[in-house]
């Protein structure tokens, strides 16, 4: 067995380095736009976490099943087809299924005020809507995220 010499002498001048945000970014259904969720990975990756990206056309137990496997903290999802009120209710139920409900959630994407709201009210942590920076995502996860 080996020992960290650090944690043996108390030595504080390397303090452990934090663990970085796990996320996975996901393109649920048959939308094929992906600029925006590549643009959205590198922000977050250039902010220091650790990005997932799984590609276009997903199923929600793809993502729900590859955010299991991945052990991520937040699934961010991209959505412009208008088809986030079938995927997300899925998405959301097969975390609650896997005993995931620690596991946020984002949606981004082309998303109308009243259907935000009753996102939210299914558990959603955020909705980011047209217009969103990635400033806002970055420290919106950041905070939402224990440390």
């Amino acid at each position: 067995m080996f020992l960290n010499p650090e944690s043996t002498t108390g030595n504080t001048a390397n303090p452990p380095v934090p663990t970085p945000i796990r996320v996975l970014v996901a393109k649920p259904g048959l939308d094929g736009h992906d600029r925006g969720a590549k643009i959205i990975a590198r922000a977050l990756r250039d902010a220091g976490m650790e990005v997932i990206y799984t590609g276009l056309r997903q199923t929600p137990e793809m993502i729900v099943n590859a955010a299991l496997q991945e052990d991520v903290q937040v699934i961010g999802l991209s959505i412009l087809s208008g088809a986030h009120n079938a995927i997300v209710p899925r998405v959301m139920e097969l975390l609650r299924e896997k005993d995931m409900s620690d596991v946020k959630v984002v949606v981004g994407g082309i998303i109308p005020d009243e259907d935000a709201d009753a996102l939210k009210k299914q558990g959603v942590a955020a909705v980011f809507q047209p217009g969103a920076t990635l400033d806002s995502i970055v420290t919106f996860i950041r905070g939402a995220v224990p440390a």
